[in-house]
């Protein structure tokens, strides 16, 4: 369903009865639209919800003074472009957006402001002209989920020291996949650790995927970061206790929802700070001449029920590390 601003009718008869003057005297509200290249669900509502406490810290409540367009694509890129033609019609003020829908509003408009977050560099990906000086109709926040996977490598196999063929799953389609793998190949070549990479756009290739793990025997799982992964968690999450691969994520909520641990920053807190912004050239401040921020809050969480279940022993050092656990 789409999250759509409303206005209560008033009846035929009473709408009739309002003066003409009066109704001209409320203007419409400012409209942000909220665009996820992923399935409408509790991960993008949490997203909504973030966003939705930025924008009011900089002043914007949802149906007092701004209203909230919500759209998602339900992992179909193809259908990116629609939505994007579909909010500017409407119009809208500006459109918060993760990094592959950011991309193709990019291509649709030079003049609707645009507000992304992604996990990469963004001036690789073509969506600002550099990170200081953003240029154009587009700025927002990047939080680095395809430069940590050296890291998520190191705590993985600290969980699974006894593995001797590590797996990661990793979205090729994502502008941050290529970046991520090569990341993690230097760092397993480096550490003399065997690696196997596995390629998923789709729920079947992630079966797949677990499927050659057991064929491989591999000994435990980094799964990369993409906005297509991070909508599949429970999925995975699932496969892996079903398989028993120890499995690392980047996002926190994966762990939420029954995987084993996390590190990455805290998508929450990046779109908590793209509302930010967004309320910020609602105010009539121009994308050009905000910076691009990046993350400053990263999160090592583990679940220690999972790990339980694996028979897993979590070292001290791991736990005294970890910004939450989870029991």
């Amino acid at each position: 369903m789409k999250r759509r601003d409303f206005v209560l009718g008033l009846g035929g008869a009473a709408a009739t009865a309002w003066p003409l003057a009066t109704r001209a005297q409320r203007p419409a509200l400012p409209v942000v639209g909220f665009l996820r290249s992923t399935p409408h669900g509790p991960y993008n509502n949490n997203l909504l919800a973030a966003t939705g406490h930025g924008l009011k810290e900089a002043g914007f409540v949802e149906g007092q003074n701004v209203a909230i367009d919500y759209r998602a694509a339900d992992n179909r890129v193809d259908r990116l472009p629609a939505l994007v033609a579909d909010l500017i019609h409407r119009p809208v003020a500006v459109i918060v957006a993760d990094n592959v829908s950011a991309i193709a509003a990019k291509a649709a408009t030079a003049s609707v402001p645009i507000v992304f977050t992604t996990g990469g560099d963004p001036v690789r990906a073509g969506l600002v002209a550099s990170l200081n000086r953003p240029g154009a109709n587009v700025t927002g926040v990047s939080f680095f989920s395809g430069e940590l996977g050296s890291k998520q490598l190191e705590l993985l196999r600290q969980l699974a020291p006894k593995a001797t063929l590590v797996a990661m799953l990793m979205n090729p389609s994502t502008p941050t996949g290529e970046g991520e793998r090569k990341d993690v190949e230097a760092a397993a070549q480096t550490i003399g650790q065997q690696l196997i990479v596995l390629q998923a756009t789709s729920d079947r290739d992630i079966e797949g995927a677990f499927a050659t793990m057991a064929q491989r025997g591999a000994g435990a799982l980094l799964v990369g970061g993409s906005a297509f992964l991070s909508s599949r968690t429970e999925l995975i999450a699932g496969l892996a206790a079903r398989h028993a691969p120890p499995a690392m994520y980047f996002n926190r909520e994966a762990v939420v929802t029954g995987g084993l641990i996390s590190y990455g920053a805290s998508l929450t807190e990046a779109y908590r700070q793209a509302g930010v912004y967004a309320g910020r050239i609602l105010k009539g401040e121009k994308p050009a001449d905000l910076p691009v921020m990046r993350s400053t809050k990263f999160e090592l969480v583990l679940n220690l029920k999972t790990a339980k279940a694996f028979g897993l022993e979590v070292p001290d050092k791991l736990l005294a590390l970890a910004d939450e656990v989870i029991e």
